[in-house]
């Protein structure tokens, strides 16, 4: 298992899974996918495909780290040093946060209102980063089905959220 292929076939999803739990670009939870995902590889057995074992391991680092930084927020609440770490940058002004915050309220309203298996579909491809193939046979149906509802999904959003692309 060459661990350099493994990050450069997966560093997009990564980067997406850990933006889209912990709502926030992190590198260091990303860095910590990729320690566990190499002190691991061992003890990797293909019984599924490579790809969903690496989003497995990306969802459990963030919501670890959701754990933590609640745990952490709770006891530091009074500290100097949780005041000094919890200063945000001053080039993201609530205006722009605000804005982002909106968009993806739309962007996750507009997914939820699909049909329930292009919503299925769109959500195994685009979100958690299944091949046709790997979607294809989660869902039991074929890759042209698989194909197709990505399509329509991908219509019906546009249509939907025009005004932001």
């Amino acid at each position: 298992m060459n661990f350099d292929e493994i990050i450069k076939a997966n560093k997009q999803n990564i980067k997406n899974i850990v933006k889209l739990i912990t709502k926030q670009e992190n590198e260091d939870v990303e860095q910590e996918v990729y320690i566990k995902l190499w002190k691991n590889s061992e003890k990797y057995e293909e019984r599924g495909s490579l790809k969903s074992w690496v989003n497995t391991v990306a969802k459990n680092a963030s919501k670890d780290y959701l754990k933590s930084a609640a745990v952490r927020n709770e006891q530091n609440s009074t500290s100097d040093e949780y005041t000094l770490t919890s200063i945000k940058d001053k080039k993201r002004n609530p205006e722009d946060n605000l804005i982002t915050t909106e968009r993806q309220k739309r962007i996750i309203n507009a997914i939820e209102s699909l049909k329930p298996k292009l919503k299925e579909t769109i959500m195994l491809c685009e979100i958690y980063g299944y091949t046709y193939e790997e979607a294809s046979k989660k869902l039991d149906c074929p890759i042209g089905t698989i194909k197709s509802r990505i399509y329509n999904a991908k219509k019906e959003l546009a249509e939907v959220l025009e005004d932001l692309l």
